[in-house]
């Protein structure tokens, strides 16, 4: 039988709902009509959002998707975009926003329900994880209005699926299907679309319940060392260990398993 917890409500916001339950985070954009496109009260939302589950404790970590069975976000709100300029890009709002994404302390994992294309895809690809409805799209098409993605897209996507592949995925626009997805590592996971925000809530339960200050600090080398040499990335993964082995969750850790029995982490 279930013990989950009943939702309780995280807002409210104009263009998402917020729920947590058993310390996970469900945030739905909430824009149906436009198929959650991304306009800038969306980016507003979504940065308040974080600012304030970041030094919440009753959230564990955080898994974005989208309302309705279409999209997941379907890329930028064009009517906007188009009235871009240079000062737009070089303010870098979006792209910022992606960041505070991606450098988030605790885990983020997308449940991509649908189309997820241009700021959807690159949002996507901020997260930890990305796991994918059988039925879901990514893709990055801006060349098509004759600009590039701008959040993020052209550095997150060739490291996530090689050079070779991301360009010819941005200069043609080309869309991947869920399984082609998985097959090239832009997404981590494939789920049935009735199953979709199970399977995040299950992978976030099973991060949950590891050592906390472990997670956040692994996610954080791999981060780091993703941007300099392997031989710095290792100096900082010793570093973070040193700080782990010195902690009371490590104490407990090693005591619950020779004691066979739960670990009771403080993250501390």
């Amino acid at each position: 039988m279930s013990t989950q917890a009943s939702p309780a409500s995280y807002g409210p916001f104009e263009t998402i709902l917020a729920e947590v339950t058993d310390g996970v985070l469900i945030v739905t954009f909430n824009r149906p009509e436009v198929r959650n496109a991304i306009n800038r009260q969306v980016q507003l939302d979504l940065r308040a959002v974080l600012e304030r589950a970041r030094d919440d404790d009753s959230v564990g970590a955080v898994v974005l998707t989208g309302s309705g069975e279409k999209a997941f976000i379907a890329g930028a709100d064009i009517a906007q975009v188009a009235g871009y300029t240079k000062e737009t890009a070089l303010a870098s709002d979006l792209q910022r926003l992606f960041d505070l994404v991606e450098e988030f302390p605790k885990p983020t994992i997308a449940a991509i329900n649908g189309f997820a294309l241009g700021g959807g895809c690159e949002l996507a690809m901020a997260c930890d994880i990305r796991i994918a409805s059988a039925t879901a799209r990514l893709g990055l098409p801006e060349t098509a209005l004759s600009v590039l993605p701008g959040a993020g897209g052209t550095q997150r996507l060739a490291r996530l699926v090689g050079t070779g592949r991301a360009v010819e995925m941005i200069l043609t626009g080309r869309m991947v299907d869920a399984p082609e997805a998985e097959r090239i590592g832009l997404v981590t996971a494939v789920a049935d679309p009735a199953d979709l925000i199970a399977t995040a809530r299950t992978t976030a339960a099973t991060i949950l319940a590891r050592g906390p200050l472990a997670t956040r600090l692994a996610k954080l080398v791999v981060r780091a060392g993703m941007d300099t040499d392997q031989r710095t990335g290792q100096v900082i993964e010793r570093l973070a260990q040193a700080v782990l082995y010195e902690s009371s969750d490590k104490a407990e850790g090693t005591a619950a398993f020779l004691g066979k029995r739960p670990a009771q982490f403080t993250g501390r």
